[in-house]
């Protein structure tokens, strides 16, 4: 099974690829996509739509974890991340991907045993699973990865029950 994560942004979109086979991860590839600031926001959501397809046409997941959007003080990030999550889940449904959503702290769960584990920790979690010789970097990236692992260690659980579904190709819908 193929698992692309990914960490939802406006100027940096983290994603990360992964193979699972027999609960072994392996790592496969991870990088970002990223939109200059000064850009119209619909430019930077087609910039990011037409990388994401490049993507998914190159590793061909069979199922995305991305990032559930969490609330900010800065109403106008919460919006454009907003924005560009939209933009994430219409390329999974246009290509009949299906997509799970996990929160930080269900990450960390899964990561590190620990809900309020430090980033440090995550990323150290990371490099062990994937068996890497230093952490994956850019930080995008490397949470991309680890949404990844935890929906690889999730998609077999009980804890599963506790992400989102937004598409089956199965039943074509929830």
């Amino acid at each position: 099974m193929i698992i692309l994560g990914i960490d939802p942004g406006i100027a940096t979109v983290g994603w990360g690829v992964v193979s699972l086979d027999k609960g072994s991860f392996r790592y496969i590839d991870c990088g970002t996509i990223r939109t200059p600031s000064g850009m119209r926001v619909e430019r930077r959501l087609y910039l990011i739509h037409m990388a994401l397809c490049d993507i998914i046409k190159r590793y061909t997941p069979d199922e995305i974890s991305i990032e559930e959007l969490f609330f900010n003080n800065n109403q106008k990030t919460v919006i454009n991340v907003a924005q560009a999550r939209g933009v994430i889940l219409f390329c999974a449904e246009e290509h009949r991907i299906p997509v799970f959503e996990y929160t930080p702290l269900q990450v960390k769960q899964a990561m590190v045993g620990y809900g309020r584990a430090e980033k440090k920790q995550v990323m150290e979690m990371t490099r062990v699973f994937l068996k890497l010789d230093s952490h994956p970097k850019p930080d995008d990236a490397a949470d991309a990865l680890a949404l990844s692992i935890c929906h690889g260690h999730t998609r077999g659980s009980k804890m599963r029950g506790l992400t989102t579904i937004k598409y089956s190709k199965k039943t074509g819908g929830n």
